[in-house]
């Protein structure tokens, strides 16, 4: 199979989506490997390691004509005269909140599996996890950039000093966003307050942060009174829900945002599918915040981006398998083998087929 690596353009985006290790694999498979010159060069991988590894270098055209197209971000506007029908894209494909998107998919008949819908055995998110964990990471590191004056925050030191405690952190969610996110946060010395809708994952994360001599509130996000208060309490907030294949519920309100103390933030890692506050608009890794309700939005969608070294050795080391999974067997007997890989697919021959898009879309 031709199998094609686009270079990235969203804006701040430098992940590439197969290495030349991957490359070396699946040529080693017997497929060919199409590599836009310069994809690998911003996460330190060079046009001559892709050569080396049996790739073949080549233009933008040229890898958009391969049967299966391996990359990170969505396709954007400028991909869309590339996309050729019959084609299979595999990356995170975000298009529940993107109408245009959605409509050039359709028209061109290229078929898309989404990282963030595919599924393992146990139902759980493979190749999105390894990335929310990072964007948890990130996220109080993100807020604490927020919070200074430089970005119109009210210049509260997250981590505090001497007698002053650290800030006030609220995160919502205690998954793969939310519990690194209070993690990082508490370590930093900042005071957490976690709400979640699952007892059983909210009670795990506070147990194993206890562990670690530190400690956190932990409550159900349905005792609505006491997240109002919570957040109207804040310093920062961490948005970390996320319902993957569909888009995110909206959490926080205009009124609890008005609530805070002016300079306050909001880290709303779901961006992506939406974001959790009514006021959550995307921003740019060249631009990443602004203020609305006088508190700071940090709303950028591609927030591993900013360590991209070790988010796409984290993200190709859980795409690959899959990638060699579909250019070996072929992706119409890889998805009818792999019902979680099936679960992925979002658009194919103009047709939506992903349950949760056909809801959002209605």
């Amino acid at each position: 199979m031709r199998v094609g690596v686009p270079r990235e353009i969203k804006d701040g985006e430098r992940r590439v989506g197969v290495t030349p290790a991957g490359a070396r694999a699946l040529a080693a498979d017997g497929h060919a490997v199409l590599v836009e010159r310069g994809a690998g060069a911003n996460v330190g991988f060079d046009d001559g390691q892709y050569h080396a590894a049996g790739a073949q270098l080549t233009d933008a055209g040229a890898v958009w004509t391969c049967e299966l197209v391996v990359k990170v971000k969505e396709v954007l506007p400028p991909e869309y005269p590339l996309l050729s029908a019959g084609t299979t894209v595999f990356g995170f494909a975000q298009i529940n909140r993107d109408r245009v998107l959605l409509e050039a998919l359709r028209k061109a008949r290229v078929a898309v599996i989404g990282y963030e819908t595919v599924r393992d055995a146990k139902g759980r998110v493979p190749l999105l996890a390894p990335m929310s964990r990072i964007a948890g990471r990130l996220a109080p590191l993100a807020g604490a950039d927020a919070l200074s004056t430089a970005r119109g925050g009210s210049g509260v030191l997250l981590t505090g000093v001497d007698d002053i405690p650290g800030a006030i952190v609220v995160v919502l969610g205690a998954g793969n966003v939310g519990g690194e996110a209070a993690r990082v946060a508490a370590r930093l010395g900042a005071r957490v307050r976690v709400f979640s809708r699952g007892a059983t994952r909210r009670d795990a994360l506070a147990a194993s942060i206890a562990v670690e001599g530190l400690a956190i509130e932990a409550h159900g996000m349905e005792d609505r009174q006491r997240l109002e208060h919570t957040i109207a309490d804040a310093d920062l907030v961490v948005g970390g829900v996320l319902e993957p294949g569909t888009l995110s519920p909206k959490l926080v309100t205009r009124a609890m945002l008005r609530a805070m103390r002016p300079g306050s933030a909001l880290v709303d890692v779901g961006i992506d599918q939406g974001g959790i506050a009514e006021t959550s608009r995307m921003t740019r890794i060249s631009d990443p915040t602004y203020v609305e309700c006088g508190v700071v939005h940090y709303a950028v969608p591609n927030m591993p981006s900013l360590v991209a070294r070790t988010a796409t050795l984290a993200l190709t080391h859980a795409t690959l398998p899959y990638v060699r999974a579909m250019a070996g067997r072929g992706i119409e007997a890889a998805l009818a083998g792999d019902a979680g890989l099936a679960a992925g697919l979002m658009v194919r021959g103009g047709d939506i087929v992903h349950a949760g898009l056909a809801r959002d879309v209605a």
